[in-house]
């Protein structure tokens, strides 16, 4: 499922490409947001596919070396732990992922040399050589062995990076997201799951497919009055020197914090942080946490947030961590 971070992260993108694009109506940039969370799922289903393509590969060589007129000793017999992997084989069958791959043309078909080149890689990585050396075989190492590939092989692979962004606006920056739900869902994995098993949904409940409109529908709307509360703490900065970024950023912000009553300054706080870190200049977090601060005590005195519900952090409590 998509992360209230990730999605927190795309709305921000969506505010930022209304604002800039100046003549887009609201509508049309909500639908594009929620294209754009759509894509990201597709990456889901892409990356995870990345497994069975180069298990496939790793078959195509095993059967070249059976067909030469002279195999080696290994050609003849072959080591085919890896190609019989339990999760690899649930993957290939899964309706899921076979059908979300179908309809929305997602394929490796263009890409030998990346498979190639995943496969190559993982051959020289100490996970992958443990796991063929070892002759026991069990649902949980086959387990062990999909998470480590992806934990080894995926996040830092330059060329694999290059091919997504080619293909999607929107993929850039959603790998690392993807992966994290691409492994809660191997962890999920059975030994007797059926091919009918659902993977992960796009929104863990529909509650957050709400918090995503409500929250970029309430941002552009009131941006102007969100941009004054800006504006009034930060009259003391030369306003040419403040990231634009950081802007959109505090803007998401204090519609999350005055719109969301259940929602804990704390945690708000938090992720607007972790955003300015992500998407602005190295000294943003602190200027944001220091801006936020301020707002969260005035509108708070003011009545304009207010929290509701057990457990929610109050500012001086916040302020006392």
């Amino acid at each position: 499922m998509v992360s209230r971070r990730l999605l927190r992260i795309k709305i921000l993108k969506a505010l930022y490409g209304h604002f800039k694009s100046g003549d887009k109506t609201i509508n049309a940039s909500e639908k594009e947001l929620f294209q754009s969370i759509e894509k990201t799922y597709d990456l889901y289903h892409y990356i995870m596919q990345l497994l069975v393509e180069v298990a496939d590969y790793a078959q195509s060589r095993i059967d070249i070396g059976k067909q030469k007129y002279l195999p080696s000793p290994e050609e003849k017999n072959p080591n085919t732990k890896f190609v019989d992997n339990i999760i690899i084989g649930q993957l290939r069958r899964n309706e899921q992922l076979n059908k979300r791959l179908h309809q929305n043309s997602l394929s490796w078909e263009n890409n030998p040399e990346l498979i190639k080149k995943l496969y190559m890689n993982m051959l020289s990585k100490p996970y992958y050589k443990a796991y063929m050396a070892d002759s026991s075989r069990s649902f949980e190492q086959d387990q062990a062995f999909a998470l480590e590939f992806f934990w080894n092989e995926i996040e830092d692979f330059e060329d694999l990076y290059q091919i997504l962004e080619d293909q999607s606006i929107y993929w850039i920056d959603d790998v690392e997201f993807e992966l994290g739900m691409i492994i809660k869902t191997i962890k999920k994995f059975k030994e007797d799951q059926p091919s009918y098993a659902s993977l992960m949904p796009l929104y863990k409940d529909n509650a957050d497919y709400e918090f995503t409109k409500r929250l970029f529908r309430k941002a552009t709307v009131n941006h102007l009055e969100y941009r004054q509360i800006v504006d009034e703490y930060t009259s003391n900065w030369d306003v040419d020197r403040i990231a634009y970024m950081d802007i959109l950023i505090m803007i998401e912000a204090i519609a999350e914090m005055i719109e969301f009553k259940e929602m804990p300054i704390k945690i708000s706080m938090n992720e607007f942080i972790e955003l300015s870190k992500l998407f602005s200049t190295p000294n943003s977090s602190t200027f944001v946490n220091g801006v936020l601060d301020k707002v969260v005590k005035s509108l708070t005195e003011k009545g304009i947030i207010v929290k509701e519900g057990l457990g929610l952090v109050e500012p001086e409590v916040q302020e006392e961590e």
